[in-house]
């Protein structure tokens, strides 16, 4: 089977979001769904996609699945643009993808170039009380925290860019209260310091719960943070800066209840999965 490892929201090797990607050309079932997350732990990323075409002739052309190291998700926005980058590698020119998941019909639009823009369903943030534990898991007190309804995700808003950069979690007491809560992942974030820099606001994804350290460009979680960061600053086309060691940019508009998501991506490795499904 083949495979292969496609770094997102890049334009360049070795930034942005690694993805392994398997599309099954061959079948229209999936797999055992022990062996997929088997392929997804000995990956090693923080999530692998797995596609394989319908033939049922409903609104969907491709059924598509994410495994973190340690669990199924239920939206991953990086993965789904580099499923979508090696279909337009494989076939060429621009294309509309429209994926069957579990969260619901998702679209992925290619350009001519190879940039790909997801049409996923919003995730509207409501602020709530800071957990209890956070402030001392984070190092920081939150200015507010938002909720994300069933994206699943915590929005901690901090003071300023720098301290989004400097942050150093307790990724231990972060898994801790993500499972007592129910939390997929804890998104820092801040406007940012320069606003002609290029970008209008930062952020940083925490996962421990479910494999991920830190995930170096969440494309899903500006389904949230691209609604608060409108909000906020009163414009529906933005810019975020996911502040990772590897880094990546998204660009995000808001359009009613969805919002499109806009990357590059880069393949880096393209190989061979030799272990029976």
């Amino acid at each position: 089977m083949r495979i292969r490892i496609i770094d997102a929201f890049t334009d360049r090797p070795f930034g942005g979001n690694p993805a392994a990607v398997c599309l099954l050309d061959d079948t229209d079932t999936w797999p055992d769904e022990a062996w997929m997350q088997q392929v997804a732990a000995e990956m090693h990323l923080a999530d692998t996609a797995f596609a394989h075409p319908l033939s049922d002739g409903g609104e969907a052309d491709w059924a598509l699945r994410w495994f973190t190291p340690e669990v199924e998700t239920n939206l991953c926005g990086h993965a789904t643009l580099a499923t979508a980058y090696a279909m337009y590698r494989d076939r060429g020119g621009p294309s509309t993808i429209r994926f069957a998941s579990r969260s619901g019909l998702l679209l992925a639009h290619t350009a001519d170039d190879g940039t790909i823009t997801l049409d996923f369903p919003a995730a509207p943030a409501t602020e709530i009380a800071t957990p209890d534990g956070l402030a001392t898991a984070l190092g920081i007190t939150p200015r507010a925290t938002f909720s994300t309804g069933a994206l699943g995700d915590l929005i901690a808003l901090l003071d300023d860019e720098a301290a989004v950069r400097s942050i150093t979690p307790d990724l231990g007491a972060v898994a801790r209260i993500a499972r007592r809560d129910g939390i997929r992942g804890t998104v820092v974030t801040a406007s940012a310091a320069d606003p002609g820099g290029g970008y209008d606001f930062v952020s940083r994804f925490f996962a421990p719960a479910d494999g991920i350290p830190e995930d170096p460009v969440t494309g899903s979680a500006h389904t949230a943070l691209a609604p608060l960061w409108s909000e906020l600053l009163g414009r529906d086309d933005l810019t975020g800066l996911q502040a990772s060691a590897r880094g990546g940019l998204v660009r995000a508009s808001i359009h009613g209840d969805r919002v499109h998501i806009t990357g590059h991506a880069v393949v880096v490795l393209d190989g061979v999965l030799t272990v029976s499904r």
